[in-house]
């Protein structure tokens, strides 16, 4: 058992919050030098294989991130967040690659009556922040509680917020673990290339970014989320 996972067993109700900053720092310059598939594989020696949750939107190109998932752990679950906003592309998407891969896939979504609100109220249009608290953020926050570490494929040059991210991270009572962060667009897109992985049908129409329909348009990088307002991130990974 890595040391990691032996803190970890010490208290049956801790979860990877638990580990000290400085352990978190050690996680980080001992993974730093691996590569991406590298550090996935090394994740379920230093952690419970079934505390380790991951999350995937199913977006432009969830395909990369998924293959190699499925590939070094076929029986992991992937957790999607079904808004109930999603373009009818994603969800036969995300059908699509659930057979390609053999995913074990598990929609999360919100509660009905909030839901029914945020839509009736337009909240994606007067208040887009409470709009991804109620459909994307609260279902998530809800299966928190049973994971020790989250695995996320974000990666540095998509945003700002996101090239100030390490390799592993607490963020809001959970050890976030991004393996692609210093992933290049050029490593991502020969990867994709030499696999022949499939992209979002919506990536041809000119979609780089896809979330929700109300608040996604056409656009190069994440130019086309939440046009018109300051708002980059839903809020996930903040």
């Amino acid at each position: 058992m890595s040391e990691v996972a032996a803190v970890i067993q010490k208290n049956d109700n801790a979860n990877s919050a638990g580990l000290s900053m400085q352990a978190i720092s050690e996680l980080n310059d001992r993974y730093r030098p691996l590569n991406f598939e590298e550090r996935l594989r090394n994740l379920y020696t230093d952690f419970h294989p079934e505390k380790v949750m991951v999350t995937s939107s199913f977006a432009a190109t969830s395909a990369y991130f998924l293959h190699i998932i499925s590939r070094i752990r076929p029986e992991q679950v992937i957790f999607f967040v079904d808004t109930g906003f999603h373009f009818p592309e994603t969800l036969l998407y995300r059908d699509y690659l659930i057979g390609l891969y053999h995913l074990k896939v598990k929609d999360l979504r919100a509660d009905g009556y909030q839901h029914w609100y945020s839509k009736k109220e337009k909240l994606y249009e007067v208040d887009p922040d409470f709009c991804c608290t109620i459909n994307k953020i609260s279902p998530l926050e809800e299966i928190k509680p049973n994971h020790d570490v989250w695995v996320s494929s974000l990666m540095n040059w998509q945003t700002d917020h996101r090239a100030s991210l390490s390799i592993f991270e607490e963020r809001r009572g959970i050890i976030k673990f991004n393996p692609m962060i210093d992933v290049t667009r050029a490593e991502r897109d020969a990867y994709i290339l030499e696999h022949k992985l499939p992209f979002h049908p919506l990536v041809a129409e000119g979609y780089s970014s896809i979330g929700c329909t109300h608040c996604t348009v056409k656009g190069e990088g994440r130019s086309g989320r939440w046009v018109g307002k300051p708002k980059t991130e839903c809020g996930l990974h903040l």
